[in-house]
């Protein structure tokens, strides 16, 4: 939902209590996320969340507030895949997709990379859904990491065209609106259950599509009236 974990600075500075206090939130995130996922949003409590982590439930309360915060950081954790503050952006992966020498060095390492993201993220976007109409935090960070989603491919394939590695026909903007679209984790959940895809499956229409777009002229029909 957001480009990664970026939580407030502690007013403690020794180590120990850094270590126990990222100790303890590792253990309440990784305990929501399962529950979240097995039993889904209204279903899940605090208490429970607490219970699963062997703490107490205040420690919960004090720690995120509320049950959409704990969500929306089990999110913003499983989208980097660790809660070191580094965002998207910074990742090995992803930095290699947005500056590798060449154009299939670029979409050979953002396929996978994006396919392991989605392997996290996609369950617990999939409760972030059932959730949006009740919960306005939700709802607002569910549309922000849409919007992220969107303007991170975009950096992408305008980089792509700023290295000269697209079709001389290729048509930027109509890109980046097509596979911004197909990019977002609502596309992975409808293949996976809608086609029974594999998560293999979707790293290969991934990497097969990107290449496509990027090597093919285009021909796109304005949509608008």
């Amino acid at each position: 939902m957001s480009e990664g974990v970026k939580g407030p600075a502690s007013k403690k500075t020794s180590p120990l209590w850094d270590a126990r206090k990222a100790e303890t939130e590792q253990k309440i995130i990784e305990a929501a996320t399962r529950l979240f996922i097995a039993d889904g949003y209204a279903t899940t409590s605090l208490a429970a969340v607490a219970d699963a982590a062997k703490v107490g439930t205040r420690t919960v309360y004090l720690r995120f507030g509320s049950k959409a915060e704990l969500l929306k950081r089990a999110i913003d954790v499983a989208i980097v895949g660790d809660a070191e503050p580094i965002d998207l952006a910074h990742r090995d992966w992803y930095l290699r997709a947005a500056t590798a020498p060449t154009l299939h060095e670029r979409i050979a390492a953002y396929a996978p990379g994006n396919r392991a993201l989605m392997e996290r993220v996609a369950p617990l976007i999939a409760v972030a859904v059932q959730a949006e109409a009740g919960e306005p935090m939700i709802a607002q960070a569910a549309q922000a990491g849409r919007t992220a989603t969107m303007e991170n491919i975009a950096g992408i394939w305008r980089q792509l065209h700023t290295d000269g590695l697209l079709h001389p026909d290729a048509d930027l903007d109509w890109i980046i609106a097509t596979l911004g679209t197909l990019g977002q984790a609502e596309t992975y959940i409808l293949l996976t259950r809608t086609l029974d895809w594999d998560p293999a499956t979707y790293q290969r229409w991934l990497h097969d599509t990107w290449l496509h777009f990027a090597t093919t002229p285009s021909h796109p029909t304005d949509p608008r009236p």
